[in-house]
């Protein structure tokens, strides 16, 4: 995975110098880039890449000891590299979507939604803790079969794809939008309107959102964030406030019950209310 990564890296780069040009030419029509905000993204990366690491060998290892039990041996023919690119996809659908609807996991992915920009540098805004909570969504691969290095492999594929669509210079594209994540479904699920929010969680492909009901289609421009904005550009504070801010109110519930709930329920619960979840947020807005 990180070969490929790093092979894509100054690709990425020019990409991001492009559509800086690019954003200037349309100054009002676009947030475009904030300099301090682009240097806790790219901060963010790196550290996120350097963590990596650490945690790549440990799960490739884990990885290797389940393929050992695979309930199938399917090599690396054509079909099983499309099937693994297919599987990691629907793996990735539920690491993503699980990461907003569960708090403990939202406190590891929400540092990737903090940017109020949206541009290729927000790509690169990568959290420092899904690599540790995220290696089991993808652990039942390997006991269906597919090699490590398959799965590492097309982690990375998914994970360039991903890059271009954080822009706001490319509109929608057509019949793809049917098929294919887009930059205005992911423009979507970066947005804090309310209708936006825990919306188009596919990596690659945008057809589980249209399957388990969590898509939506771009129609009011998006307001970019978190719900209760980070006015930070520290990345320690991106990283981590989260992460704080959920133990403060687990250490600080009247109850286990509550406090399991602010760790496993979704974002935004609250045993008396006080503050709402996204679907909460929703109801409130429909007609009676």
């Amino acid at each position: 995975m990180d070969v490929l990564i790093y092979y894509a890296v100054p690709i990425f780069l020019l990409l991001l110098c492009l559509e800086i040009g690019w954003c200037r030419r349309h100054q009002g029509r676009v947030r475009g880039y904030e300099r301090r905000d682009t240097r806790a993204s790219l901060a963010m990366g790196v550290g996120n890449v350097g963590i990596s690491l650490f945690t790549r060998l440990g799960v490739v290892a884990v990885f290797g000891w389940l393929h050992q039990y695979a309930l199938f041996d399917l090599g690396r023919s054509t079909w099983a590299w499309g099937f693994a690119l297919l599987a990691d996809d629907f793996a990735y659908y539920w690491f993503h979507r699980l990461h907003h609807e569960v708090r403990l996991l939202w406190a590891a992915h929400e540092n990737h939604h903090s940017s109020r920009h949206f541009n290729l540098s927000t790509a690169l805004r990568q959290p420092w803790t899904t690599p540790i909570t995220g290696p089991i969504f993808w652990a039942p691969l390997a006991l269906l079969g597919i090699e490590p290095a398959m799965i590492a492999t097309c982690q990375a594929i998914s994970l360039i794809y991903q890059y271009w669509i954080h822009t706001e210079a490319i509109g929608r594209l057509g019949p793809l939008e049917w098929i294919l994540n887009t930059p205005s479904h992911h423009r979507v699920h970066h947005g804090r309107n309310v209708e936006y929010l825990d919306r188009n969680h596919g990596g690659i492909l945008i057809v589980w959102d249209r399957l388990f009901g969590t898509f939506e289609p771009e129609r009011a421009p998006c307001d970019y964030g978190l719900t209760k904005q980070l006015d930070s550009f520290n990345p320690l504070r991106i990283a981590f406030h989260e992460w704080i801010a959920m133990g403060r109110d687990v250490l600080g519930a009247r109850s286990l019950r509550d406090a399991l709930g602010y760790a496993f329920l979704p974002p935004g619960w609250s045993p008396d209310g006080r503050t709402l979840t996204a679907n909460q947020l929703r109801a409130q807005r429909q007609p009676d």
